[in-house]
């Protein structure tokens, strides 16, 4: 039998585990004398360590500061290039647009060919997360639009878009290009 294992006790035999029991908890308590040198020392130790942890609190803090800062900048450095890359396309996307809107033979190769390439490019733009501002009628926004002329009209309010002469583009809620339009008064 190891030590670790307790017969039962047998009949007629009175059992000790009682006065081993107080037996182990006087040698817990035991009590120890320190000196007031050894006493500084460990209040010493335990302030060095206390330092020591705030420390380390203070540099995990500052790195998952920094972690956060960092990828919040590579995403800001993609979205721009982004915009910059796009911002790029938008003079194709200018020149398509007008050469379908030109008046011709509707069943000429070359004009269904510009129309399907056009729409390509819509689609290409579209998937990319860019959204088209036409802001014809609508009222002016100095936020997403750039007035180049104002009209005197009584048929339109004050502040409407009366004519666009560039569409606008966004990318989420970032403008890539403002809306050219003319603005009534």
């Amino acid at each position: 039998m190891s030590k670790k294992e307790n017969p039962a006790p047998l009949e007629g035999q009175e059992s000790e585990a009682p006065e081993a029991a107080e037996e182990c908890r006087q040698e817990e308590q035991e009590t120890f004398t320190v000196t007031k040198e050894q006493m500084e020392k460990m209040e010493g130790l335990a302030k060095d360590l206390a330092e020591q942890n705030d420390k380390f609190l203070r540099l995990a803090a500052e790195y998952d500061n920094y972690r956060k800062r960092t990828a919040k900048e590579k995403e800001s450095i993609y979205q721009d290039a982004k915009m910059d890359t796009i911002g790029k396309f938008l003079e194709v996307y200018d020149n398509l647009e007008r050469a379908v809107q030109q008046a011709g033979d509707e069943e000429n190769v070359h004009k269904k060919g510009m129309e399907m390439i056009f729409h390509q490019l819509e689609g290409v733009l579209e998937k990319l997360g860019v959204t088209v501002v036409d802001p014809m009628g609508e009222s002016f926004d100095p936020e997403r639009h750039s007035a180049v002329m104002h009209i005197e009209s009584e048929d339109l309010g004050e502040n409407v878009v009366s004519q666009v002469f560039q569409k606008g583009f966004l990318l989420g809620e970032k403008v890539i290009r403002f809306a050219t339009v003319q603005v009534a008064n």
